[in-house]
C-alpha cells in the first residue's frame, strides 16, 4: 500500500499539519522537527499528494509556456530550459503553440490561467496592454520582449548584430543587407537598433525556410556581399536557393544566422550565426516566475550572445 501523510505523521511523531507545513512552508516549522520528518520521508518514499498539498498551499504545482512556433527548433530548447529547472522544483508544465498568432496567444493564457501558478510567455506578438491584463490573470515571465510592470529575461540581440558586422567588416565586405524578420517581434526590432542604419533592410518576411527563399531572391538584386538572416531557419532558405541559383557561399555571398539551432551545425556549408542562450534563458524564466510567486518585484535579466564562425562567411575576394 502507498505510503500516507498519517505514516509520515506516526514516524515522526509529529501531527499530521505539521508534516504538511514541513514540506510546504518550512519556515513555519522548527529546523530540527523539519529535519526529522524528512528523513522519514526518504525513509518511507512518501510522495506527497500533489492536489492535497495544493489546498494547504494555493498552487497548483504547475506552471504553463506558450511558443509562436514549436517547429521552430528555437522554441523547443527554450522549452528543455524551463522542463529542467520546473522539473527541479517538482513542477508540472503544459506548453502550448500560438502559431504566430497574437489572438491565440492571449486566449492560450486565459484557458491556463486557473490551471497554473504562472505562464512563460516566449517571444509573445501580442500588444503591450493585452500583455499587461494577462498579467493580472496570472503571473507572467517574458523571454524576448519587454512590458512594464512583467519580468522578463532577454537575450542580447543588439550585441549579436554588433559581433555579426564587425566580423562581416573584418572579412573586407562594405555592403552586406539585412534579411528581416516580423515586424511585430521584439527580436527584430532589437536587431534593427544594433544595425543603426549600418546596412539596409529587406522584408519583413515569414521567420521560417520559406520565408529564406523569398529573402535570398529580393536580396540578390542588391549589390551586397554579404546576406545577414534574420534567424537561422531563413538562412537555411537562403543557402537553398543560392545553391539552387549557382551562387557560391562563402565565395561570392557570405551568409549568416541567429539562434545557433542544430541545422547550423549540419547544413553546407556550416552556418555563422548568432549562438543565443535558449536552455539558459528557459531556466532564468523559471527562476524569476519563482520570485514573482513569492512576492518579488519584476525583474529584467538579459543574457549574452555569442558569435560562432563557421564555413559560410570567408574573406571577400575584392578586398585589399
Amino acid at each position: 500500500m502507498a505510503v500516507t501523510i498519517r505514516d509520515v505523521a506516526r514516524q515522526a511523531q509529529v501531527s499530521v499539519s505539521t508534516v504538511s507545513r514541513a514540506l510546504s512552508a518550512p519556515g513555519l516549522v522548527k529546523e530540527t522537527t523539519r529535519q526529522r520528518v524528512l528523513d522519514v520521508v526518504r525513509g518511507l518514499g512518501y510522495q506527497p499528494n500533489r492536489a492535497a498539498r495544493s489546498l494547504i498551499t494555493g498552487r497548483t504545482g504547475n506552471l504553463g509556456i506558450v511558443v509562436p512556433d514549436l517547429e521552430n527548433p528555437f522554441y523547443p530548447a527554450v522549452l528543455r530550459g524551463v522542463q529542467t529547472r520546473a522539473g527541479e522544483a517538482g513542477t508540472s508544465v503544459f506548453f502550448c503553440d500560438s502559431r504566430e498568432d497574437p489572438a491565440t496567444e492571449a486566449e492560450l493564457v486565459r484557458t491556463m490561467a486557473p490551471q497554473v501558478d504562472g505562464v512563460v510567455l516566449c517571444s509573445p506578438l501580442s500588444p503591450d496592454d493585452t500583455i499587461a491584463e494577462l498579467a493580472d490573470l496570472t503571473p507572467l515571465v517574458l523571454i524576448n520582449r519587454t512590458v512594464p510592470g512583467v519580468s522578463s529575461v532577454l537575450m542580447d540581440s543588439g550585441s549579436g548584430i554588433d559581433q555579426i558586422i564587425t566580423h562581416l567588416e573584418s572579412l573586407g565586405h562594405k555592403e552586406y543587407v539585412y534579411l528581416g524578420g516580423p515586424t511585430a517581434s521584439w527580436s527584430h526590432n532589437r536587431r534593427l537598433q544594433g544595425l543603426r542604419d549600418r546596412a539596409p533592410v529587406l522584408g519583413p518576411f515569414e521567420p521560417n525556410f520559406a520565408g529564406g527563399l523569398a529573402a535570398a531572391e529580393q536580396a540578390l538584386r542588391t549589390t551586397a556581399t554579404a546576406f545577414i538572416a534574420y534567424n537561422d531557419l531563413m538562412a537555411l532558405g537562403v543557402l537553398s536557393y543560392l545553391a539552387e541559383h549557382d551562387v557560391k557561399v562563402p565565395q561570392q555571398i557570405s551568409v549568416t544566422g541567429f539562434d545557433d539551432i542544430l541545422y547550423a551545425a549540419m547544413c553546407s556549408p556550416a552556418l555563422t550565426t548568432v549562438a543565443m542562450p535558449t536552455e539558459e534563458a528557459g531556466k532564468v524564466a523559471v527562476d524569476l516566475l519563482a520570485e514573482r510567486l513569492d512576492g518579488a518585484p519584476p525583474e529584467r535579466r538579459e543574457l549574452p550572445t555569442k558569435l560562432v564562425i563557421r564555413a559560410s562567411t570567408r574573406k571577400h575576394p575584392m578586398s585589399a
